[in-house]
């Protein structure tokens, strides 16, 4: 069975949040979701979410793609591996040929974890909707 996991705030779930998901579930047999939490989210970004993390949690957990879902509480994903073993970790590709996932993908060669980017959504983000609520 592979094991598949991705990680993210899903702050203001939208479309393109549910395609990720789709798009993961299609490539493993068992898809384990990180869910941001509040304060991890709030120092990476200085953002305060609108969507409460228990809420978050919950409306992740009723998307019927998902597995499980899971409290990210650290941005270290070999300690995520340490915890839950998967296969396969599916990251947006705007991230991708960046230092830092170009680290994690080397980090993860030896646990024969395939790191897989998905497109990103650029026509439609949690910033671009977050950006929108401040004007109006």
């Amino acid at each position: 069975m592979k094991v598949g996991i991705t990680f993210s705030a899903f702050d203001l779930l939208h479309a393109g949040h549910i395609e990720m998901l789709r798009e993961a579930a299609e490539n493993c047999d068992y898809l384990i979701v990180g869910v941001t939490s509040d304060e991890l989210a709030t120092s990476a970004k200085n953002k305060k979410l609108v969507i409460p993390f228990q809420e978050r949690m919950d409306i992740v957990e009723s998307i019927k793609f998902v597995d499980e879902v899971e409290p990210q509480t650290s941005y270290d994903k070999m300690e995520a591996w340490n915890n839950l073993k998967f296969d396969k970790m599916f990251v947006g590709d705007d991230w991708k040929g960046t230092d830092a996932w170009n680290k994690i993908e080397k980090d993860f060669q030896p646990c024969g974890v395939e790191i897989i980017y998905f497109p990103y959504t650029t026509h439609t983000s949690s910033t671009i909707l977050r950006d929108i609520l401040d004007k109006i």
